[in-house]
């Protein structure tokens, strides 16, 4: 992984312990997505495939998770964010030739507006998934 942004880690040790295997299996089932299906598709695929992986290990998740806007008391609307696994990680999946910052802030947005402390940007479009994955935390 090539990002980890600390600022805020869990209050109790076994916390951040459950966080850390619950990232690991949630990297071997992009891992196992990636082996099958390589580089090069759309982004809606890669977020199928997964969701189907994660079933097949009892991962529990909620897909396309909308996620309400507020500002000073004002709707202004919701947003879908591709998943949250198991009530406690955000994920943000993309399928790009590079990866940019923007989709950084983008998961940091994503961690504050929901009250996540930690997130996965995964980049399906490279040779090797290891590179296309960033753990960020708040």
């Amino acid at each position: 992984m090539s990002f980890c942004l600390l600022t805020r880690w869990p209050q109790r040790h076994g916390e951040l312990q459950d966080l850390n295997a619950l990232t690991d299996k949630i990297i071997g089932c992009a891992i196992e997505v990636h082996k099958a299906l390589g580089p090069g598709l759309l982004e809606s695929i890669y977020e199928k495939a997964l969701c189907y992986e994660l079933e097949l290990k009892g991962i529990k998740y909620v897909q396309q998770a909308p996620v309400s806007i507020q500002y000073k008391g004002q709707s202004l609307g919701d947003l879908r964010l591709d998943l949250i696994i198991e009530k406690a990680v955000v994920i943000e999946l993309k399928a790009v030739d590079r990866m940019d910052p923007v989709f950084q802030a983008q998961l940091l947005s994503y961690l504050k507006l929901t009250g996540k402390r930690l997130g996965l940007l995964i980049n399906f479009n490279v040779p090797v998934l290891k590179a296309g994955i960033q753990r960020i935390a708040l």
